[in-house]
């Protein structure tokens, strides 16, 4: 048997040196993984089994080789929901669990809002929405098959209607009669390629992440279809890269038919999300 704080300082020295940002987290993780608890219930764990930490040093070297750890766990905690994740799907990020609170925030005092989560991938938004605005009436779209496998599995009993297309086309049916878009589109330049995380790089469908030279294509798209959802007054929310606090909300001024275009910040003060009004 072999003392559980070792076991997690050597797993937690092996991450630091892989370059993995925050390798004391994933290390307490994995080890609740193998022992089947949770990393709050690891003090209570004095000693760790042989097999369990051949075990666990498996799971450490792919996380060493930046294999997402959600990869590793199988889940995503989203706000108050938890997501099944792995190969083939956008793992969602705490950043975005802002926008998903502004979706949630605009569904207060509305009696059976419409909403549309536009490039849904997991499917984290639109549940979120439903989750905390259960009066609401949510719909998702996703485009990547493999994707799409996975939010159908995470949405299964949550009442949002899913559908497999592209957000360039989704919801005709739908046309005028929406009060809430959301997105999550691919935002990251091309040329940007090699200053992407490795988890993400390597292992999110590019599908997710890239979107022509400049990283706005598919808000380009998108713009037009929010455009085309909206009821007048309507509102669109999307996330986009800290560099793009400007260029991002710059497509819908230019547009000429949106009225309070505005970018927001996470918490960490970085540019992260723009929110606009279709005019009436």
């Amino acid at each position: 048997m072999i003392d559980r704080r070792t076991v997690l300082a050597a797993a937690a020295a092996r991450l630091r040196d892989a370059g993995v940002p925050s390798p004391e987290y994933d290390a307490a993780e994995l080890l609740a993984q193998v022992l089947g608890t949770t990393r709050s219930q690891l003090a209570l764990v004095d000693l760790v089994a042989p097999s369990a930490v051949d075990e666990y040093d498996e799971l450490v070297a792919r996380r060493a080789a930046r294999e997402p750890l959600q990869h590793l766990t199988g889940v995503a905690y989203f706000r108050h929901v938890e997501l099944a994740v792995g190969p083939g799907v956008f793992v969602p990020r705490p950043e975005t669990e802002l926008l998903a609170g502004w979706a949630i925030e605009q569904c207060t005092g509305r009696d059976r809002p419409v909403v549309v989560d536009l490039c849904t991938g997991s499917g984290a938004i639109a549940k979120a929405v439903a989750d905390e605005a259960p009066h609401a009436v949510v719909h998702a779209v996703e485009l990547d098959e493999s994707a799409y496998a996975w939010a159908e599995r995470n949405l299964v009993g949550t009442g949002v209607d899913l559908r497999h297309g592209d957000l360039a086309t989704a919801f005709e049916d739908l046309a005028g009669t929406v009060d809430v878009v959301t997105c999550n589109p691919p935002y990251v330049p091309l040329e940007a390629w090699e200053s992407v995380a490795p988890e993400a790089r390597d292992h999110d469908p590019h599908l997710a992440l890239f979107s022509g030279a400049d990283g706005l294509d598919a808000i380009r798209v998108l713009e037009g279809r929010a455009a085309r959802l909206l009821r007048p007054g309507g509102v669109v929310g999307f996330e986009h890269a800290d560099v793009q606090g400007e260029s991002a909300p710059g497509v819908f001024v230019a547009a000429g038919r949106w009225s309070d275009v505005r970018d927001h910040a996470d918490l960490a003060g970085r540019a992260r999300y723009t929110t606009a009004r279709l005019a009436p």
